[in-house]
C-alpha cells in the first residue's frame, strides 16, 4: 500500500539530514534515506525504523549521475509518490586558490549543486503528480551561511553553494505556480561531523544544533500553499549578518 505522503533526503545517515529526516518521519511521512556511506547509513535507518516509522536505505554516491537515478527508483518503486524532497547531501574541502585540486573542485561541485540539479530533474515527475493533488509540494536545498557571502579558503564550497541558492530562486520562478515550493537553508555552524575542522575555534556547544535546522523544515510544512519561504538564514548569537 502507497503510503499517504513521502520523501527523499539525501546525506540522512548523521547531523542535519538525520535531523530532517526524524522530523518528516515524526509529521507523517514514508522516507527514502540516502547517503554514501552503507554502514552509517544503515545504523541512521534502524534508530528510526526502531521507533516504527516507515523508511528504506539506498546507499548511493550522489556525485554519479547514475546513482542519483537508483535512489529515485527505489522511492518510486516502494512508495509511488514523492512530496518533499530534501537535497542535503553536501562536501567541504578547504583550500587557498593556489592548492585547488581539481579532482576535489570537481567533487565539490558534483555533491553540492550538481546533484541538486538532476535530483531535481530525475523527480519532477512525482513531484508535479503530488503537486497536482494538493498544491503544497516542497522541495529544501540545504546551503550554507556561505551561501550568502563568500569565504577566503572555502571559496569552491562557497560558490557552490551560492549556486544552490541562485537554483532555488529559479525553481521557484519555473516551478512555484504549479504548487512546487523550493527553499534554501543557509546555517551558519553546526554542531556535525562536517564542522570538526573548525571545532578546536568554535565550541560544539556554541554551535547551531541540526535539530535547529530540522525544525525550520516542521514549518515549512505547515505553512499554506499561498506562502512560499525562499530561503532560511541560520546564525548564531553574534554573528555578522
Amino acid at each position: 500500500m502507497s503510503a499517504e505522503r513521502a520523501a527523499i533526503v539525501t546525506g540522512a545517515s548523521s547531523g542535519i539530514g538525520l535531523a530532517i529526516a526524524r522530523v518528516l518521519a515524526e509529521e507523517g511521512f514514508a522516507l527514502t534515506m540516502a547517503a554514501r556511506r552503507p554502514e552509517k547509513l544503515d545504523a541512521a535507518v534502524a534508530g528510526l525504523a526502531a521507533d516504527g516509522f516507515d523508511v528504506q536505505a539506498v546507499a548511493a554516491n550522489i556525485a554519479d549521475e547514475a546513482e542519483i537515478q537508483k535512489v529515485v527508483e527505489a522511492h518510486r518503486a516502494r512508495h509511488g509518490r514523492l512530496d518533499v524532497l530534501v537535497n542535503n547531501a553536501g562536501v567541504g574541502v578547504g583550500a587557498t586558490v593556489a592548492e585547488i585540486q581539481t579532482k576535489r573542485l570537481d567533487m565539490q561541485l558534483d555533491i553540492n549543486l550538481r546533484s541538486i540539479i538532476l535530483f531535481y530533474r530525475e523527480c519532477i515527475g512525482m513531484l508535479r503528480e503530488a503537486a497536482a493533488e494538493h498544491k503544497n509540494v516542497l522541495v529544501v536545498n540545504t546551503s550554507s551561511i556561505s551561501g550568502k557571502h563568500g569565504e577566503a579558503w572555502l571559496s569552491v564550497y562557497s560558490a557552490a553553494k551560492h549556486g544552490v541558492v541562485g537554483w532555488t530562486e529559479s525553481m521557484n520562478k519555473e516551478l512555484g505556480a504549479e504548487g512546487i515550493k523550493s527553499t534554501a537553508l543557509c546555517p551558519a555552524f553546526v554542531d556535525t561531523p562536517m564542522t570538526d575542522f573548525v571545532k578546536e575555534h568554535v565550541a560544539p556547544e556554541d554551535m547551531i544544533r541540526p535539530e535547529d535546522i530540522a525544525e525550520s523544515v516542521r514549518f515549512l510544512l505547515r505553512v499554506s500553499p499561498a506562502c512560499i519561504v525562499p530561503e532560511v538564514t541560520f546564525v548564531r548569537p553574534g554573528d555578522a549578518l
